[in-house]
């Protein structure tokens, strides 16, 4: 069955997560978004749990050519990771793409400050980290996003998205330590298409969310 919206898909996720919870393996908890569309869904993750919510800014890389394609993402200050076989297909190389990688990488710190304001990222050592999207495609910018806080050193870190393609849930899982996916359609093409109402996160909607969620907390 489609999720409503993200705020039920949040919701329903959040309920299975919080069976972890109360059994105590999921100490310590940090629950963080993956904007825009994954901080409605998270904002619900982390009311079940009781935990504090903030944003992980990554991005996905595309050309002019193919703007809706993505063909690698990036996080923070992390190295981009590239879909090698998109790569070959459009004959690029990652030295064409370096100007594409420091547009894409200003906007991420817009974002960011846009979002956060003057308020310090969260520390993610010996933390058990969530991290939340509303759905996993290519899962270019979930695997940048694990692969930059596995190297901040949490105790455990989680995946948790309401709807995903089941061959991009199997190659994300060893990226991190468990993923949970609640539902996984055979032909999935657009994460969309699972929402009957999947209408754009704007960046002032985020801002305010988080905002309202510190205020609350």
């Amino acid at each position: 069955m489609p999720f409503r919206d993200r705020t039920h898909a949040g919701q329903e996720l959040g309920l299975r997560l919080v069976e972890w919870a109360d059994s105590g393996d999921l100490p310590n908890v940090l629950v963080l978004a993956l904007p825009r569309g994954g901080v409605p869904v998270a904002v619900e993750v982390a009311r079940a749990l009781h935990a504090p919510l903030d944003v992980l800014v990554a991005g996905e890389i595309s050309t002019p050519i193919r703007p809706q394609t993505p063909i690698g993402a990036v996080a923070a200050d992390d190295p981009p990771l590239y879909d090698r076989q998109s790569l070959a297909m459009m004959h690029l190389s990652e030295d064409r793409l370096g100007d594409v990688v420091v547009r894409e990488r200003n906007e991420l710190h817009r974002l960011e400050y846009l979002y956060r304001g003057r308020r310090p990222p969260p520390s993610i050592d010996g933390r058990t980290v969530v991290l939340v999207d509303d759905g996993l495609a290519t899962g270019l910018t979930a695997v940048a996003a694990l692969r930059f806080l596995r190297r901040h050193g949490p105790a455990r870190l989680v995946l948790a998205v309401p709807v995903g393609s089941p061959r991009t849930v199997e190659s994300v899982r060893t990226e991190c330590d468990d993923l949970v996916c609640l539902e996984q359609p055979a032909g999935l093409h657009v994460i969309g298409e699972w929402y009957e109402d999947f209408g754009q996160v704007s960046d002032t909607e985020v801002a305010r969310t988080l905002h309202g969620f510190h205020a609350t907390a």
